[in-house]
């Protein structure tokens, strides 16, 4: 059971409800992640703020973002964020398949969004710690310093969204992850 009240954006705090509606736009209806966060002014904010800052600036091509989402919360063991990216992924072509395969961190065929999805797993499941061979492994693979820094902020991005469903326990509105087994 979620530990704060999951708000629609006309009951949410004033000061939530225009960063709600942004997000709710974005995934086309108010999920549960987004109304809880409203609860929260100044969280709603801040994560309207990065993913507008992300979506805008970001080196990164439209599709590997939602990929680094989806390895992050599989990292992360987040199971609404993972039913929410594996909805982004197959959103930006990615077939369930493949879904499967990023959760894993290895997407066969494309060995340079593997190299960077190893990237952002070891910076999850390292608290930021990259070995130095991944990072020039990473590089090696045709991706440049920004567009690895973008990556990181990425991490940063997903693991706010997964860390907070793991303190609220969110409850899933989406239709769940394909178990990896």
């Amino acid at each position: 059971m979620a530990r704060v009240p999951t708000h629609s954006i006309d009951e949410a705090p004033q000061a939530s409800r225009e960063p709600l509606e942004r997000q709710s736009k974005r995934v086309g209806k108010t999920i549960n992640i987004f109304g809880a966060m409203a609860h929260s002014p100044a969280l709603i904010g801040a994560y309207d703020a990065v993913e507008d800052v992300l979506a805008e600036r970001t080196n990164l091509p439209a599709a590997v973002r939602p990929a680094l989402h989806l390895t992050v919360a599989n990292v992360n063991d987040c199971t609404y964020c993972q039913a929410a990216y594996t909805g982004s992924a197959k959103g930006v072509g990615y077939t369930d398949e493949q879904t499967l395969d990023i959760r894993r961190g290895k997407l066969p065929g494309d060995d340079k969004l593997t190299a960077l999805l190893t990237f952002a797993r070891e910076i999850a499941a390292r608290n930021g710690w990259v070995a130095d061979g991944t990072w020039q492994d990473t590089l090696d693979a045709g991706w440049g310093e920004q567009e690895l820094l973008d990556a990181f902020a990425e991490v940063i991005r997903t693991t706010l969204t997964n860390w907070f469903n793991h303190l609220n326990g969110t409850e899933l509105d989406l239709p769940a992850a394909p178990s990896l087994d």
